[in-house]
């Protein structure tokens, strides 16, 4: 199946994730089997922010992602365009300053940021391109932007284990918490149509951005793409 088959309107998005948001954060942890904490902490230190930079968290959905910038001391922005995702965050972690914003058209003046980062949601916005270059516009000259993503695994008889479990086993599982098989089925759908490690290397460069580099997490479950903005 192609991405073009799978996709949606932005307000379709938004109310998949809506309806999801109350158990999102146990069913992340239930499906990853527990990879997702760890797959979040090696974005954190990807990031690398220093105390007081500042950095915008796309599609932060509940704030789980944006708490451990938060911790060391950095003036993190979670955004998100789901809004039930954003009212379930603000009622858990009233200290950070959510804000609703589509990553196509992110509601920041030019070069806010030294850092943007966004954790499993790329694949869920409808124009890539138009996000990695939005991402771009917001971040400083020199900032940098690091996507963790799902991805491809690099042994084959392993990327087929994983496929069958994706297809089969994640909405199965994921639907008997979220009582939502069918977004479920759409995500499972997203992440195999999405595109390998050195295609998304290709995509962030074609933006704009420099030194695009990456690293696979589990096997190439997931991968961490970061790249920087020229200084001009």
């Amino acid at each position: 199946m192609s991405r073009a088959s799978l996709e949606k309107k932005p307000a379709e998005v938004a109310s998949m994730f809506d309806g999801i948001a109350q158990r999102y954060d146990l069913t992340n942890d239930l499906i990853s089997l527990g990879q997702d904490r760890r797959w979040r902490r090696a974005t954190v230190d990807a990031v690398a922010a220093s105390p007081g930079e500042k950095v915008l968290d796309l599609a932060a959905g509940t704030g789980t992602s944006s708490e451990p910038f938060a911790r060391d001391g950095a003036v993190v922005v979670p955004s998100d365009f789901s809004l039930g995702m954003l009212r379930v965050g603000k009622s858990r972690r009233e200290d950070l300053p959510f804000v609703a914003g589509d990553a196509t058209r992110l509601p920041f003046a030019d070069a806010s940021f030294d850092a943007v980062t966004i954790s499993f949601g790329l694949r869920n916005v409808v124009d890539t391109a138009g996000a990695l270059r939005e991402m771009l516009r917001v971040v400083r000259p020199g900032g940098r932007v690091v996507i963790c993503e799902f991805s491809h695994p690099t042994w084959a008889p392993f990327r087929t284990l994983y496929m069958n479990y994706l297809m089969r086993a994640l909405p199965a599982v994921a639907g008997a918490v979220t009582r939502d098989k069918g977004s479920y089925d759409y995500l499972a759908e997203s992440i195999r149509a999405w595109p390998d490690q050195e295609a998304l290397g290709a995509l962030l460069l074609d933006a704009g951005w420099e030194r695009a580099s990456y690293r696979n997490l589990s096997g190439g479950i997931v991968a961490l793409h970061r790249a920087v903005r020229p200084v001009d």
